[in-house]
């Protein structure tokens, strides 16, 4: 290996998109409502496969999505749906489907009760990052506390795992690899 090359997570792979994510987006403190809302619909939509196939349809989905604006997703009707299951661009599963506009009405609800999404995730790990493990780990205790939570919320797809994942990607957990060249950057 040549001194120029980084080292990263064994998980971006040699796929420079995938790359691309990791260096400038895993892990980034994220506290964003609805960004943080976007990503949690992203990580649904993963859900049984691979984190490339999301990233390489995001923008089909930002599109679909209407930006992922939770107050114009919360109003898609069965027509809407219809759309989206006949869109290439996207995963067209009508579960996934049904669940980010679920996902949207509840982010609705929340905002008009006085309750700020981001604000709530990030009260449930301290709100602050979480230096994570060195080992790899599929879900924490952490992370089935805040899928019991959203799913009583009545979002779906929100399993440890998933969370988890999403967890990790929102900066809420830092657990770039000790040798990779984010950890101490998004330490920080």
């Amino acid at each position: 290996m040549s001194g120029k090359e980084k080292v990263r997570c064994k998980w971006a792979g040699s796929d420079p998109l995938m790359q691309a994510y990791h260096d400038h987006e895993w892990g980034v403190l994220q506290r964003d409502s609805r960004a943080l809302w976007e990503l949690l619909m992203l990580e649904g939509f993963q859900a049984g496969l691979a984190w490339i196939t999301v990233l390489r349809k995001r923008e089909a989905f930002r599109k679909a999505f209407k930006g992922f604006d939770p107050a114009k997703v919360a109003r898609f009707t069965e027509a809407d749906i219809a759309r989206l299951l006949a869109d290439p661009g996207i995963i067209r599963s009508r579960a996934k489907i049904e669940a980010t506009i679920a996902g949207a009405r509840i982010f609705q609800q929340m905002q008009k009760s006085g309750e700020d999404f981001s604000a709530w995730l990030w009260s449930m790990v301290g709100s602050k990052p979480i230096q994570g493990h060195r080992a790899v780990v599929a879900q924490t205790p952490l992370a089935v506390e805040m899928s019991n939570a959203l799913k009583k919320r009545g979002f779906k797809f929100v399993g440890p795992v998933i969370v988890y994942a999403f967890m990790q990607a929102a900066g809420m957990v830092n657990d770039h690899a000790p040798d990779c060249f984010r950890r101490k950057a998004v330490k920080k």
